[in-house]
This record gives C-alpha cells, structure tokens and sequence, in this order.
C-alpha cells in the first residue's frame, strides 16, 4: 500500500499530532506513504485531485486538517467545501481517502480529538483509508 498524507497546516499544532497519528498507524499496517503540506483544508481536496491527476502511484489517500469556527461564516463554507469536494473525489474518482478534517469550536475540541494520548482522529482516518483501499482491491479497482 502506497499512501499520501496531505496536511493542512494552518494550525500547525493540531496537524503536527494528526500526523503523528496517523504515521503510527500507517508504519502499523507496513504501508508506505508520502507527506504534502497545504496552507489550509480548502486547499486539501486540489491537491490530492492533483496528485491524483499526475498518475501518483498512490492507492489512498488521507486528508488532515482543522476548521476552528470563527465569528465569520468563512468556517461554514470552508467545511463544507472542502467535505463536498473530497466526496465527490471518492464517489465519482474513485479515490480511497479516510476523512480527517477536523471541524471544531473552539482549541480544546480540536485537542480532544488529535491528542495521540487519548484519541487521535489521524490514525483513525489512517484506518478507515487502508479499510476503503482494501475494499477497492476485494472489487479489482487497485492493484
């Protein structure tokens, strides 16, 4: 299994423990993978169409980052945005991605769910990826 992380890095924190997180799991399982960076989450769903796009190799994906809501409406569109745009990659692309974006009130929420004390939503996601690629080879759609 071959597998690109790509980490939002706005709050580099948070994103720091989710791939943490899921690189345990990941190493776990004996998969490889490689690590991108982007700015924010609303950059996370073009940049695994582009990886997608230049014939990767990858067989998943797993998309990270964390939506702090604000006192604008920015937060309702970024989350929203993003989710659509990384389900239509997996329904109509075909894309195994495990879901890990974060969308939270306030810090202590976001904690909460990256700690790799507690419960890390990184290797969760990281889980759920290897499960869907699993699916995709039982179906003869990954190698």
């Amino acid at each position: 299994m071959k597998i690109l992380i790509v980490e939002a890095r706005f709050y580099k924190d948070i994103a720091d423990e989710l791939v943490k997180g899921a690189i345990q799991a990941l190493e776990a399982h004996g998969a490889e993978y490689d690590r991108i960076s982007v700015p924010g989450v609303f950059e996370v769903p073009g940049a695994i169409r582009f990886a997608a796009d230049g014939n990767d190799g990858y067989d998943g994906y797993i998309a990270l980052g964390c939506v702090i809501r604000g006192e604008t409406s920015h937060y309702d569109y970024v989350c929203k945005e993003s989710a659509h745009a990384l389900q239509n990659l997996v329904i109509s692309d075909r894309l195994a991605i495990g879901y890990g974006i974060l969308t939270v009130e306030n810090r202590d929420q976001a904690w909460a769910r990256c700690s790799v004390e507690k419960y890390n939503k990184g290797a969760a996601v990281a889980e759920a990826a290897i499960r869907m690629m699993k699916l995709k080879k039982q179906y003869g759609l990954i190698r």
